[in-house]
């Protein structure tokens, strides 16, 4: 993982110092999406902090507030695209939609099946702007997430971590499985193609992650502004204040 991470974050430091210096509008997002427990803020912590934060920008979305259910269920997030040298990671996403929305019943079904079409154009519209997306489903076991779930009870520094609704969610397993499913089916593009990261161990999805992303930058092949000043001239100026 180390020279993982060496070559992730210099790859992202270059997307950034692009950016800077004015010579490229590109973006690079990752939007995890898992069931509870699955390791979302492990990949945050392990693989996005392998990288500088200056040039990170993380979005967090939970249920929405009044305000965000009074717009466009995608108005909450074009807020949060990461802007032109940015890595951004949304920790749950648009997704979220056609996932608790459909399993919940929260909108009619006629109304979570058009999102499939809407997310696509969003994430092409994306991909035109030159921010190029990388989406894992945090794949988990229901014997790995019970593990899980019972060891934030055994440690009080964990308590925070859990949340009685994350076993009502447990109960309609089937029904998100179904719902991630058909997700993966429908909006997996190629501006926008779906990965399904084994997640049982932790060491296995942090590392998978980091690779996608650090294989995205290399497409993406950031390249550092050349000087826009006389590097030579510089250097004597150096010399001689030294």
């Amino acid at each position: 993982m180390t020279e993982l991470g060496t070559r992730l974050d210099a790859r992202q430091e270059a997307l950034y110092a692009s950016a800077v210096g004015g010579s490229s509008p590109r973006a690079v997002l990752l939007v995890l999406q898992g069931m509870d427990t699955s390791g979302k803020g492990g990949v945050i912590s392990h693989v996005a902090g392998l990288v500088n934060p200056q040039g990170l920008h993380i979005a967090s979305f939970k249920r929405p507030t009044p305000e965000e259910l009074a717009h466009d269920f995608l108005w909450r997030i074009r807020k949060q695209v990461p802007g032109p040298g940015m890595l951004g990671v949304f920790d749950r996403s648009h997704y979220e939609d056609v996932l608790v929305v459909r399993v919940d019943g929260l909108v009619p079904e006629s109304e979570w099946r058009s999102r499939y079409e809407r997310i696509n154009a969003f994430e092409a519209e994306l991909d035109e702007q030159g921010v190029a997306i990388v989406k894992c489903m945090l794949h988990i076991s229901p014997e790995a997430q019970s593990e899980r779930l019972a060891a934030r009870l055994e440690d009080p520094q964990k308590y925070w971590k859990y949340n009685p609704g994350d076993l009502d969610a447990r109960a309609k397993w089937t029904d998100y499985q179904a719902a991630y499913a058909d997700a993966l089916a429908n909006c997996d593009t190629d501006a926008a193609p779906w990965y399904v990261v084994p997640s049982d161990r932790k060491w296995y999805r942090n590392w998978a992650v980091a690779a996608l992303l650090a294989e995205t930058l290399d497409a993406v092949d950031p390249q550092y502004p050349p000087a826009d000043f006389d590097v030579e001239a510089e250097k004597a100026r150096v010399r001689a204040a030294v």
